[in-house]
């Protein structure tokens, strides 16, 4: 199969969907890979790398995706992108299409195939694609919000860790998956007080289990969130509904009753964000303040540290990056029931239905 890695165009995304470690695996199986230039270069990977890992450069992402059969990608296509994605094309990369009409509709267009990393599904319910990227954000979520916690980036000005004779900071973490687990991890380890909500009970005791005796647990309730918000000094949003829009859990008149320079990170932004004033930005434009309240809404955090993020995905996708080129799509989800659970669009239809449902369309009707 001719698979194509073309450079992530998205503002400020520096990974990249294949490591010349992975090109080596997929060109030792007989596979051709075309890296289009410089793909690599913001994860620290270069063009000799990849040529000595059996790659094919090739100058243009027009050249990459014109010569290739599958795509391999990290971030969803941006609208340069969208037509260069031909019916032949099978696209392996996040798409987040629940937060976004424009691109679900260029791809039904397209009439490609759009096996999504973050839906694809192991049988004990978990992510194995998304989880190494929600370790990163969770993680990257505490570092960014003690960051803009300081008063010359309009913060409250708390420092998350204290000092002796003055408490540290709090921090709320709406979702104990992965996502809020790391972010709890990191800021215990920095000393602050945390309190963990969600509506699983199963991770609740596992947060009580595994975190020291600071970080605390509570059942999330529209109730609870009211209450905490107003005394916390940086609220993590880490809710995921697998495939669909996340829930909001924090509405516009909340802010009111928070107290002026808190942060809030929404790490959820790529499924349209838990919290209602949530508007996606970049790593150039990172923040925005509404009511004094900071807002931290970038939709790839983990594209700020390229190389741990290029490393970690690449070794989930490989796997199944290998099965697609070696079986091609149809077989490959046949025989993977969890790579199957990928496929969101096929050939102009959703054969996702929590797509469908985030725009009241009907997916029999597709």
């Amino acid at each position: 199969m001719k698979i194509g890695v073309p450079k992530e165009i998205k503002n400020n995304e520096n990974r990249v969907g294949m490591t010349p470690s992975g090109v080596f695996e997929l060109t030792k199986n007989k596979h051709i890979v075309y890296v289009q230039k410089d793909a690599g270069c913001g994860s620290g990977f270069s063009d000799l790398d990849y040529i000595n890992a059996g790659g094919i450069i090739l100058d243009t992402i027009i050249d990459v995706y014109a010569s290739s059969d599958m795509i391999v990608k990290v971030k969803e296509p941006i609208a340069e992108e969208y037509p260069l994605i031909q019916a032949h094309h099978v696209v392996f990369t996040y798409f987040h299409f629940a937060s976004s009409e424009p691109l679900t509709k260029a791809m039904l267009k397209s009439q490609s195939v759009c096996i999504a990393y973050e839906t694809v599904e192991d049988k004990d319910g978990s992510l194995p694609l998304l989880t190494p990227m929600s370790e990163v954000a969770g993680r990257m979520a505490i570092q960014q919000g003690a960051k803009y916690l300081e008063k010359p980036i309009k913060g409250r000005g708390v420092l998350l860790g204290g000092v002796p004779g003055v408490p540290p900071g709090k921090v709320l973490i709406l979702g104990a998956g992965v996502v809020g687990v790391q972010a709890a991890k990191m800021a215990a380890g920095l000393g602050a007080q945390v309190t963990v909500m969600d509506i699983n009970m199963k991770q609740l005791r596992y947060v009580n289990d595994v975190m020291p005796s600071h970080v605390v647990t509570e059942f999330s309730s529209e109730y609870n969130i009211r209450k905490r918000i107003k005394d916390h000094d940086l609220i993590i949003g880490g809710v995921l509904v697998r495939g669909a829009i996340a829930p909001k859990l924090i509405t516009r008149d909340m802010l009111k009753d928070m107290r002026p320079g808190t942060v809030l990170v929404d790490v959820a932004v790529d499924q349209g964000g838990c919290i209602e004033t949530t508007k996606a930005t970049t790593h150039e434009d990172p923040t925005f303040i509404i009511d004094d309240v900071v807002h931290y809404c970038v939709a790839n955090m983990p594209g700020a540290v390229p190389y741990t993020s290029t490393l970690a995905l690449t070794n989930v996708t490989l796997p199944y990056v290998l099965r697609l080129a070696n079986e091609g799509w149809e077989k490959a989800c046949k025989h993977d029931k969890t790579l199957a659970k990928g496929l969101n669009i096929v050939k102009g239809k959703i054969v996702y239905e929590e797509i469908a449902e985030a725009f009241n369309w009907s997916i029999d009707a597709m």
